[in-house]
């Protein structure tokens, strides 16, 4: 069996008992050091790092960005693989990064990956994804060279070239993101993920606008149809363009929900007429007329 690289793995986790195994399969023959970062996982997903070796570092979750940040910095290897959950690495890919990494120049700072959706056994070629994308970067060049795009929780890590001689190189192969297991459990993480995105914009004073609900997730969709060609996958295809508009559509009604509950007057409800009585307040003769409310304090002076 072939040793592991001077590789670190970076993995943000919380409850992915049902997709860790197979990512953790397919890095640990090439990484000498798994970092995980827990921000409150309360099934097994521990558990099942801990089998495999992984050291695990406890912090609140702040946004993927920022989570992610804080794993790459924790790693020492030389070089550091940022990986999700629900991602794993094919034998092509783990191939060529087994022959990449000790034979990389000085000028190389960091590999692109080509990243695809797998949707029921079988990827997608056109919707969602490929892309490639930055996923291993030299130690030395960390936080320096790593910036966010975007302020959504799943907008990429891109790399800020510190030097014009550094270089990214491509490889060969492709890493597995397995997002759509089945369409439902695949909404339900849409969602969250909109109700993420949502709150990182209204942390980053991001205001909505009723137009934004009808234009964005259009947007999304003819994006999908139009640019990525989605409906060559046929119906996953357009499953997948859907999911993307529905998702889109659903963060910024959320994004909108959250807006204006922060913008909300936050005074108590309007004050009655009267006090309540109390046992020292006037009493009225039960054998005559009404007397009706009790006087408040003012009309009482």
């Amino acid at each position: 069996m072939a040793e592991p690289l001077d590789l670190s793995v970076a993995i943000m986790c919380k409850d992915n008992e049902d997709t860790i195994r197979q990512t953790l399969d397919s890095i640990a023959p090439l990484a000498s050091e798994i970092v995980a970062i827990d921000s409150g996982s309360t099934d097994r997903t521990m558990d099942i790092l801990r089998e495999y070796g992984a050291r695990i570092e406890e912090h609140p979750w702040q946004g993927y960005i920022e989570t992610c940040q804080i794993a790459l910095e924790l790693c020492t290897k030389s070089w550091v693989l940022a990986i999700d959950t629900d991602e794993s690495i094919g034998a092509a890919l783990a191939h060529s990064i087994r022959t990449a990494l000790p034979t990389a120049q000085a000028t190389t700072a960091g590999f692109r990956v080509n990243r695809k959706v797998w949707y029921r056994g079988r990827y997608l070629e056109h919707a969602w994804q490929p892309e490639w994308r930055l996923r291993i970067v030299r130690r030395s060049l960390i936080p320096e060279a790593i910036r966010s795009m975007g302020v959504e929780p799943h907008h990429r890590i891109d790399w800020v070239k510190p030097d014009p001689n550094m270089q990214l190189v491509d490889l060969q192969g492709d890493m597995r993101h397995d997002t759509i297991r089945n369409l439902a459990s695949f909404l339900s993480g849409q969602i969250r993920l909109a109700d993420q995105g949502a709150a990182s914009m209204v942390a980053q004073g991001k205001r909505p606008s009723r137009m934004r609900i009808v234009t964005s997730p259009l947007g999304a969709l003819l994006k999908q149809i139009v640019l990525k060609k989605a409906w060559r996958d046929g119906w996953r295809g357009w499953v997948a363009a859907g999911s993307a508009a529905l998702a889109t559509l659903a963060k910024y009604v959320i994004l909108f929900d959250r807006a204006n509950q922060s913008t909300a007057p936050t005074e108590s409800p309007a004050r009655p007429e009267y006090d309540a009585p109390t046992r020292s307040s006037p009493t009225s003769s039960t054998s005559g007329p009404s007397a009706g409310p009790y006087p408040s304090k003012t009309e009482q002076q």
